[in-house]
């Protein structure tokens, strides 16, 4: 059975371009053209993944990310916004959005963002572990899967914990290459990170672009450096 994905804009010729990728891809492709036809339609089908404009009539994106997230909390929702436009994509964040990408839209950004998407939902749905802690010879590294949430940040501050009575002199938090982190997961990490400040040094790896862009705006990048894989976060020691 094919994977459905609800595609919500006001634009049909955008919804028409999601259409043919998203069917070329293998999904179900169902459209909307506001928010609350969106959640209507996310009522009658419950798909998995969602993309949604931000800017639309009758009800914009973000109550309708906050209507879908409060009828199924597991829902991947990807939120489309302006190009540079991150104040909204922070306010996405906060409400539980799981990705987001910028207009204008581009293939390669999609692509990816389905990809994330795919192996978060295989993540939920296999109940993997998504935290798990590694010892090295100078350094801890926390493996992180998934979607990091305030579900997630029991775990992660646990596991922190842990990293930090190994002694180690860096810890290194390496985000999968599919990882997302939400509102609740980047405000608690941020509360880690500045309650480790004296400690051992932290340095965080494996996040996409779009992430690394939101932690520098938000100031994370003077709480720790960011490297693009774990291995040149290794190096820099």
């Amino acid at each position: 059975m094919k994977e459905k994905v609800l595609v919500i804009d006001d634009e049909r010729p955008t919804l028409k371009m999601f259409t043919l990728l998203l069917s070329a891809y293998g999904y179900q492709v169902l459209t909307a053209e506001n928010g609350r036809e969106g959640v209507e339609t996310f009522l009658r089908e419950s798909p998995g993944l969602v993309l949604t404009d931000i800017k639309m009539p009758i009800m914009d994106g973000i109550e309708a990310l906050k209507a879908i997230k409060k009828l199924n909390p597991n829902t991947e929702v990807i939120v489309i916004t302006g190009h540079g436009d991150m104040d909204l994509a922070i306010q996405a964040l906060n409400l539980d959005a799981t990705d987001f990408i910028n207009k204008p839209l581009k293939r390669e950004a999609l692509e990816k963002a389905l990809t994330r998407a795919r192996e978060r939902i295989s993540i939920t749905r296999n109940e993997e572990g998504q935290v798990v802690l590694e010892e090295k010879d100078r350094v801890a590294v926390i493996g992180v899967r998934g979607n990091v949430s305030s579900m997630t940040l029991p775990h992660l501050s646990e596991t922190f914990a842990q990293a930090a009575a190994l002694g180690k002199e860096l810890i290194l938090i390496d985000f999968e290459k599919n990882a997302s982190i939400n509102g609740a997961g980047i405000t608690g990490l941020t509360e880690l990170l500045r309650e480790n400040r004296g400690g051992a040094r932290i340095v965080l790896a494996g996040l996409s672009s779009n992430f690394r862009t939101v932690f520098e705006t938000l100031g994370i990048t003077k709480l720790a450096e960011i490297f693009d894989n774990g291995e040149e976060a290794l190096a820099s020691r």
